[in-house]
């Protein structure tokens, strides 16, 4: 993840570099369940509105929760499909944040509603996400259901009333990329704090839609548009939080955007992006699906670590005898093309290495996705 407005702050007010922090284990992304009651275009995990076999009992999950725990894992994202599906999700998160987690829920919101938002409010949820795609009409095609974004709109409402921290998650793609400033005005009228903003991975359904992936230039102008006016509430002092996720090329951009308009600050933000440090799938961040199978990331449900269900996590995130794996904690990785070439491998650290494996069954090419010109790193 990359913390758009924490930079911008520290262009504004910049702060000593100091040492470098690696959080003492990965945030784990949990899907509990892979039932939805939307197929939504892009979906990594492929969900649909049925039961799948073989998920973790709620015995089980607890079991996973303690192993967890003792590995220093500080905060558990709870997802699907859609985690409000699962019967005992509220006994999960109750555990979770018992046990001193930061726990967030990350839902398409379609199911809260005014029967259960009390019950949201009283678990303390550190963070709620709701999926965005666009406006209306734009967001309905996408969740390929009529009426869905009036009722993630309405959750968002309820959750902001009830004061739950509640943000927009939206995944840009070419056929919603013009909804990016509206889904801002939106963000304003709805007085909602936090926008997450996430490049297409080629992964799950995603994989399958990826002809509909941006054009670089496009990615371009989102990016300015998001950088401009996250310094825009930086300067007003209005306390938003814009974040981007799979492409870490963002850092690099945001570089090339502070020499170009900033560039007094040019190189305290170059140490603060080496800092940093780009991707960290693998090794910061860390995936649990519902059937209990370890992955890298989100976007890597085509590959298995292990399974909690025979080892513990905190062994199987640990075991470097898979390639894979060995390979995204190397530092600097093993990355070939342009990617291996770039003069700024030590900021993006190769970007999302997934979408190399879709397109060219080789996890360490060139990243295709980077939207930074050859000049732009080095070449």
């Amino acid at each position: 993840m990359f913390r758009i407005s924490q930079f911008m702050k520290e262009i504004l007010d910049p702060t000593s570099l100091g040492p470098k922090r690696n959080p003492p284990g990965p945030v784990v992304i949990w899907n509990l369940i892979r039932r939805c009651n939307l197929t939504c275009k892009h979906c990594y995990s492929i969900s649909a509105d049925t039961d799948f076999p073989n998920e973790l009992s709620t015995a089980q999950v607890y079991e996973v929760m303690e192993d967890l725990k003792q590995f220093g894992v500080p905060v558990l994202i709870l997802s699907g499909g859609e985690p409000l599906l699962r019967p005992d999700i509220f006994d999960i998160a109750q555990r979770s944040k018992d046990m001193g987690f930061y726990t967030a829920l990350s839902t398409n919101g379609t199911l809260i509603d005014e029967s259960n938002i009390d019950k949201i409010a009283d678990m303390g949820f550190d963070y709620l996400g709701i999926s965005i795609d666009g406006i209306a009409e734009t967001h309905d095609k996408f969740r390929r259901k009529e009426g869905a974004f009036d009722a993630s709109i309405k959750a968002l409402r309820l959750c902001h009333d009830k004061g739950i921290k509640v943000g927009l998650r939206f995944t840009m793609t070419q056929d919603n990329a013009e909804e990016l400033p509206k889904l801002l005005e939106l963000m304003d009228d709805e007085q909602i704090d936090k926008f997450y903003f996430s490049h297409l991975n080629y992964a799950g359904r995603g994989n399958k839609n990826r002809e509909d992936d941006t054009h670089l230039q496009t990615t371009r102008w989102a990016m300015d548009l998001l950088f401009n006016r996250a310094m825009a509430d930086a300067k007003g002092g209005r306390n938003t939080e814009f974040v981007s996720g799979n492409n870490d090329a963002d850092g690099v951009y945001l570089l090339h955007w502070v020499e170009k308009n900033y560039p007094e600050q040019a190189e305290h933000i170059r140490a603060k992006l080496v800092q940093w440090g780009g991707n960290s799938s693998g090794v910061n961040i860390s995936n649990i699906d519902n059937q209990g199978r370890v992955h890298p990331d989100t976007m890597w449900w085509h590959y298995d670590l292990g399974n909690v269900k025979e080892r513990p996590f905190s062994e199987i995130w640990q075991d470097t005898s898979d390639p894979i794996m060995a390979g995204l904690k190397q530092h600097p990785r093993p990355v070939g093309g342009r990617c291996g070439n770039c003069a700024y491998l030590n900021i993006c650290n190769g970007n999302t290495r997934v979408r190399a494996l879709q397109l060219t069954d080789d996890p360490w090419a060139e990243d295709p996705a980077c939207y930074l010109t050859d000049e732009e790193i080095g070449l």
